[in-house]
């Protein structure tokens, strides 16, 4: 029994997955046959080498660029920056959004000690040439506004718009788990933000 309770601790770490979760997927695994976990260990280690950050907008992807930033279709005139590759996901399956997208990696939270310098800012501030509009789609908890607040004031003097999405997504909500319509919405319907 010691080592399915070491295999139900590797699952219950993943996000998401709780102890009972955990316990389902380790007898599911256990059930298998050999050569099926061999194909799912050998696609999660490559899986793990290959996807890396795009070289422009820093979501995951097995390319050097993302299939976003490449495609010569997109409105290269507006960026969407958003916390992780999971939001960019959401948005689009969502649909409804044709510009490009930026990753931050992660939001402002001092009391974990993510400050600034954690986040990709600096790579965002080198890719602004030709770019009208920025739209802030971070999560609306404290930590996202936060992030938004130092984002406006940073991107204040540039010229260009700044917009956030509209509050369809409800305040400590998480924007990969909201429905399609209201994530369309809310970029439909983003406020620009006023520079006092």
């Amino acid at each position: 029994m010691e080592k399915l309770d070491e295999l139900i601790k590797v699952f219950s770490r993943l996000q998401g997955i709780g102890r009972k979760s955990a316990i389902r997927i380790a007898f599911d695994i256990l059930s298998k046959d050999e050569s099926e976990i061999q194909k799912m260990l050998d696609t999660i280690k490559s899986s793990y080498e290959a996807i890396k950050p795009c070289s422009i907008c820093n979501t995951l992807t097995s390319d050097g660029i993302c299939n976003v930033c490449s495609d010569d279709k997109r409105n290269k005139s507006i960026i969407c920056i958003v916390e992780n590759t999971k939001d960019v996901f959401a948005f689009e399956k969502a649909g409804g959004y044709n510009g490009l997208y930026h990753v931050l990696g992660s939001k402002l939270d001092p009391l974990n000690g993510i400050g600034v310098g954690s986040l990709n800012i600096d790579s965002l501030l080198s890719r602004l040439d030709n770019v009208s509009e920025i739209i802030l789609a971070l999560n609306p908890d404290i930590e996202g506004e936060t992030t938004c607040m130092y984002l406006t004031k940073v991107l204040a003097n540039k010229n260009l718009k700044i917009s956030k999405i509209a509050s369809g997504i409800p305040m400590g909500g998480n924007i990969e788990y909201t429905d399609m319509m209201t994530l369309v919405k809310s970029l439909e319907g983003r406020t620009e933000i006023k520079n006092e």
